[in-house]
């Protein structure tokens, strides 16, 4: 039975009634598309038998939600679950633990990297989903019927799901794998920094110089600083392709900078004074010691090695490639900076007996 829940009394009553329960399905349904932050929308909550949807445009609801988030004794069962971590700490300032993610434990059982939901669900209990509100306004009211549906597949599947996996997780003693990644999954999502070193991302700043780069992560710093003070999306702020122009050859004047905002498309109709104080000002020393996207010539031989030496792990492990590892990652050991904190825990337990005799030997 699916219950439409408005007000946070009936939530709490509601909720009174699963005292005891110790597995809780959850998802939620957000919009990101015109902000920085996702805005929540829906929250999905289910035990065997009902559901409830819960609208966190009410006041009092976030409030109301917090306790069943936060209580240790009832594990949230979630589909993928990093957007939707990020929409309840920014709706509910309170993230759901502990945390059983199913995708993630379908990779840790062999059953394929990135596995959708609606295919997990088939999957394991041979039930096909619709796909046709994917796109849908969760921020309109009332929803539609078939929004109502759909949100309430999203979580009616997930205790079957978690039978089968938790049954396949304990025959591979792999229990404490997943509860690592969930851990690791909250402490992010927790963690509202950004990127230290966001200009490593992009591809097309690897011809920049040093003090190219330079520039480029101050630009992309700023940035993040706007997008989050405004509540939009970054590239609505500056896109990378104008960043990595301005960083290239940046103006040499405040009239040849507003032409050259002004010959671009998607240029910054706001701001434009902050941005060019941030531009125009002269380098540090200390903003010149940073790591640098493309310093180096990767070491083919080297990189290749590293990638076959995960590969082979990862198929006595029957694991994906990019689960236990990914190229980026292996690009940071090569490149000096460390383990990244992706891969501490069972990770590099089990990679770097592997990777170090190949790391040592270049």
């Amino acid at each position: 039975m699916t219950h439409w829940i408005d007000h946070p009394d009936t939530l709490a009553s509601r909720l009174a009634g699963w005292a005891g329960q110790p597995l809780v399905a959850l998802d939620t349904e957000f919009i990101r598309e015109r902000t920085y932050y996702p805005q929540l929308a829906l929250v999905q909550l289910a035990v065997p038998g009902e559901v409830l949807l819960v609208d966190p445009l009410a006041e009092g609801m976030d409030a109301a939600l917090r306790p069943l988030l936060t209580d240790s004794s009832v594990t949230k069962l979630m589909h993928s679950a990093s957007e939707d971590l990020q929409a309840l700490q920014r709706g509910c300032r309170a993230l759901p633990a502990p945390l059983f993610d199913t995708q993630v434990a379908a990779a840790l059982c062999g059953l394929g990297a990135g596995l959708g939901y609606q295919k997990l669900v088939e999957q394991v209990t041979g039930v096909q989903l619709a796909k046709g509100e994917t796109r849908s306004d969760w921020l309109r009211r009332p929803l539609s019927e078939s929004q109502c549906e759909y949100a309430a597949d999203d979580v009616r599947h997930l205790h079957a799901v978690h039978a089968f996996l938790d049954r396949e997780l304990a025959a591979r003693g792999r229990h404490d794998w997943l509860r690592q990644d969930a851990e690791r999954a909250l402490r992010n999502a927790a963690d509202e920094g950004d990127e230290p070193w966001p200009h490593l991302s992009l591809r097309s700043a690897q011809t920049l110089d040093r003090e190219g780069q330079a520039r480029l992560l101050r630009l992309l710093r700023w940035r993040d600083v706007q997008a989050r003070r405004s509540d939009r999306p970054k590239s609505w702020v500056l896109d990378n392709e104008l960043a990595v122009l301005l960083a290239r050859r940046p103006p040499r004047s405040l009239s040849e900078f507003h032409a050259t905002l002004d010959r671009h498309p998607k240029a910054p109709r706001k701001a434009r004074g902050e941005l060019w104080d941030t531009l125009s000002a002269p380098l540090s020393p200390g903003e010149l010691e940073l790591p640098l996207l493309g310093a180096d010539e990767p070491d083919k031989a080297r990189t290749k090695a590293l990638q076959q030496a995960v590969a082979t792990l990862a198929a006595e492990l029957d694991l994906p490639d990019g689960l236990l590892c990914s190229r980026k990652h292996l690009e940071a050991l090569l490149a000096g900076r460390g383990w990244p904190a992706a891969l501490e825990g069972w990770r590099r337990e089990l990679l770097e007996p592997r990777l170090a005799p190949l790391l040592a030997g270049g």
